[in-house]
């Protein structure tokens, strides 16, 4: 680098007495992208500029957060604001109630809102799919089915692993509208919507699609949910879209998350004879299932939105009356698993139909996070574990 002062570049050493960590661990995070090196005419070694250098500490980056802490994560996608969801500065409600979930999936990859846009149909792949999902026991969950469905879908692509946005979007169509259409259902379903093609899917009797779509859609991205942030790990190191939904699958399939719609459709099963007793029995047992929120204050703008319509409609009046009854002895705000859960008992559909649908809307968010990710430094998160275990003999 001709002509460059060395006053204002720092050395190795230099740098890592002023980060307090070893040089090997600064020529890690060079070679992660968190520092950039640079050489200098006439003098050996890796050099970094002092500004450079005073920011990252500035940024408060210290050794475990410079080895990839997560909540350093920059996205564009979802905002969580004063109990609001936004996908892209979009009020996600406002957009529910107005346009398909394939045009949110679109907005979430790209950042364009084509409310034309549909997902084809890959019926040979379907057929492959269906062929592995029959050797499956019969009491295999839905979610389990999806990872294999999945799994089989990557493998059989031999393009898998082309990580422009294009390929990813095209990848996400595929996943999604293939898993609409192999699940096993009751028939056929017509149209060319996901909400369409899921309807008869879930057990039950054919749900109401525009409230699917809607559940769909509010359900696409929720920021850095664990299995969120499990599909951005997995894309950091490259995997591709196909591993980065099999990532956020494995995160789904947890009692703290995908798992809780289920927990809270067995609560108002419970409740449906007796709410204040349901209420009682959970609250001496730990927590009630769909009520509360780790991110939300006071109401969670997902089962606002699909609560009031399910309130106002006439498949839900029966459970309504429940899922009202709870909220009153709750004494706290129901969230989106509660209102899963109501929509689940409408239409008889079977416990773990919300888990189905939530892991197929979050497909979207996952893949989304991907495009995002492809563009950051590789490997940028890996943490530095505090060891507590036996110390070894030196």
């Amino acid at each position: 680098m001709a002509g460059a002062s060395d006053e204002r570049y720092l050395t190795t050493a230099q740098v890592a007495h002023r980060l307090g960590v070893k040089e090997t661990t600064v020529y890690a995070y060079a070679s992660r992208g968190l520092l950039r090196s640079h050489r200098l005419d006439g003098r050996r070694g890796s050099f970094f500029r002092q500004d450079e250098i005073d920011d990252f500490v500035a940024k408060g980056r210290d050794t475990r957060q410079a080895s990839g802490a997560v909540e350093r994560i920059r996205t564009e996608l979802t905002l969580l604001d004063d109990d609001l969801l936004f996908y892209r500065g979009r009020n996600a409600g406002e957009l529910a109630l107005t346009v398909s979930f394939e045009a949110v999936a679109g907005l979430l990859w790209t950042g364009e809102l084509d409310q034309t846009r549909n997902f084809p149909r890959y019926d040979s792949l379907v057929q492959v799919v269906r062929t592995a999902l029959a050797a499956l026991p019969a009491r295999t969950g839905t979610v389990d089915a999806m990872k294999v469905a999945v799994a089989v879908l990557g493998a059989v692509d031999p393009l898998r692993l082309d990580l422009s946005t294009p390929a990813v979007v095209r990848a996400g169509q595929k996943i999604i509208g293939v898993l609409a259409d192999a699940l096993p259902g009751d028939g056929e379903a017509t149209g060319t919507l996901i909400a369409q093609r899921l309807v008869n899917k879930l057990g039950g009797r054919p749900v109401d699609i525009g409230l699917l779509n809607i559940a769909l859609v509010l359900l696409a991205d929720h920021d850095l949910a664990v299995s969120t942030v499990a599909a951005r790990v997995a894309a950091s190191a490259r995997a591709h879209p196909y591993a980065v939904v099999s990532a956020g699958l494995g995160a789904v399939d947890g009692r703290y998350h995908g798992v809780q719609s289920t927990l809270a459709y067995r609560f108002l099963a419970e409740a449906m004879d007796n709410p204040l007793r349901a209420v009682a029995e959970r609250q001496r047992a730990g927590g009630i299932p769909g009520f509360g929120h780790r991110i939300y204050r006071a109401h969670d703008p997902r089962a606002d939105v699909l609560l009031g319509l399910l309130r106002n409609h006439p498949d839900a009046a029966d459970v309504m009356g429940t899922v009202d009854a709870v909220i009153v002895a709750a004494d706290t705000f129901p969230n989106v698993d509660l209102a899963l859960a109501a929509l689940m008992h409408a239409y008889g559909m079977r416990p773990d139909a919300g888990e189905t649908i939530f892991a197929l809307a979050r497909t979207a968010g996952w893949l989304a996070h991907a495009v995002e990710e492809y563009g950051e430094p590789g490997l940028r998160f890996r943490p530095l574990g505090v060891y507590s275990g036996v110390r070894p003999e030196r």
